[in-house]
């Protein structure tokens, strides 16, 4: 399966610990690069996300946003220490005895003495859980994604392939018909110039033109080159950088087949076979 590295991924959760919203973006890049911005209190669980998003993702610039709202009750419930409370009590009943007029205790100032009044903590082990399951499942509709458009992306190579054998099949085509015009032309000079036929003179430039204008190497390199992208292609995984060097080849070849040409038809082939790689190839970079 073939993965476009751009995509966009939206997952969210809701619990009595409270609600996370976890988003992912992924465009092109040359590696797997993270941007990950997490609430100050879900930091320590960085490493794991990211080997979390490692397992799913190949290539591409990765930003995570992740959003957390506890619930309203959440951390806020607050307990006394009823055994350090007592203590403190007894403490002041015995000092009160030492004192001539000693004055009331407040219950605020006994609230105020650390360690009295005290906090519920938030369970971090069930957010973290929440965090991890929620970033799964945002990871695979992120794939589900990026496969989609990896879909599309293969259909458009596949056409363009496909009219790029058709160029390759005109050029093959239109050499005997370039050879014997030339052939042509080659009797015409020599009528002309009312100059001796000479046949063997006559063979002997022909095969040194057919010489020069030879791109039978180039047609057959441009057909394994495409042959090899159908195969890279149907292979599927990651594949990106394999199509780019494909493309530089088959834009080396097209190069030559225009540089050799003669002929008008030829130079125009020459020219789409170089406008359909060049579509390739800027697809290609979106490639995982």
């Amino acid at each position: 399966m073939i993965q476009s590295m751009t995509a966009f991924a939206r997952a969210q959760s809701q619990g009595s610990w409270g609600s996370l919203v976890c988003e992912l973006r992924s465009i092109n890049h040359r590696y797997l690069e993270f941007s990950m911005r997490l609430p100050e209190i879900l930091h320590e669980l960085e490493i794991q996300m990211r080997e979390s998003i490692r397992h799913h993702i190949k290539r591409g610039k990765i930003e995570c946003y992740l959003r957390y709202q506890p619930s309203e009750g959440a951390g806020i419930e607050l307990t006394i220490n009823t055994a350090l409370a007592k203590k403190l009590c007894q403490a002041n009943d015995t000092i009160s005895t030492m004192i001539k007029h000693p004055a009331p205790i407040n219950p605020l100032e006994v609230l105020r003495w650390p360690g009295i009044l005290q906090m519920a903590e938030v369970d971090m082990e069930v957010i973290a859980e929440q965090v991890l399951a929620l970033l799964d499942k945002a990871l695979q509709d992120l794939v589900v994604s990026r496969n989609r458009e990896g879909e599309q992306l293969k259909q458009l190579f596949l056409q363009r392939l496909e009219t790029m054998k058709e160029e390759i099949s005109k050029v093959r085509q239109r050499l005997p018909t370039i050879l014997a015009a030339q052939r042509e032309r080659l009797i015409t000079r020599f009528t002309e110039a009312n100059l001796q036929f000479d046949s063997g003179r006559l063979e002997q430039e022909l095969v040194l033109f057919a010489q020069k204008i030879d791109v039978s190497e180039e047609l057959e390199r441009l057909d394994t080159h495409i042959s090899e992208v159908r195969h890279v292609l149907k292979q599927g995984g990651a594949m990106g950088r394999r199509l780019d060097f494909l493309m530089q080849e088959l834009n080396r070849e097209a190069n030559t087949l225009g540089a050799k040409s003669i002929d008008v038809d030829t130079t125009r082939s020459s020219v789409e076979l170089k406008v359909l790689i060049e579509q390739i190839r800027e697809q290609v970079q979106n490639v995982e």
